[in-house]
């Protein structure tokens, strides 16, 4: 384990809590709840264009987000995980997929659902936005 000074942040003391303490603490709820919370982060720190949102996953060491594909009804983004040895089947993305709804909800005024899908590779996962136009918020 690395040297660090006291008060330095460090991926590994957020892993510790993202990976180890929130699951034990939210048990079964923890997806759910963690799409509220980010919904909620969302709401707290919101964004005026969605070309911000990979400088805030950045920022908040979420990862380095890509948008891969939109279309009129939905996009699709690729977080690559910041961990160097997380495996993404080891943790529950739902925070982040709870902000990327709430921002693109905000952004377009319209119902809007995000779903996390890992990837092949577990070096990344894919994020499913999907809006409906008619069910206006």
């Amino acid at each position: 384990m690395e040297n660090h000074t006291y008060g330095e942040p460090t991926q590994f003391g957020y892993e510790l809590i993202r990976d180890h303490v929130l699951p034990s603490i939210l048990g079964k709820h923890e997806g759910d709840i963690l799409y509220w919370a980010g919904k909620e982060i969302a709401r707290k720190f919101p964004v005026f264009s969605m070309e911000e949102i990979p400088s805030f996953f950045l920022e908040a060491g979420w990862g380095q987000l890509q948008l891969e594909k939109k279309s009129k009804k939905e996009a699709f983004y690729k977080l690559i995980s910041p961990g160097e040895n997380l495996k993404v089947s080891e943790r529950n993305f739902q925070l982040e997929a709870g902000f990327l709804a709430e921002q693109y909800q905000k952004l377009n005024g319209v119902l809007t659902e995000c779903y996390a899908a890992p990837e092949r590779n577990e070096q990344s996962i894919t994020f499913h936005i999907a809006w409906d136009k008619k069910e206006t918020v």
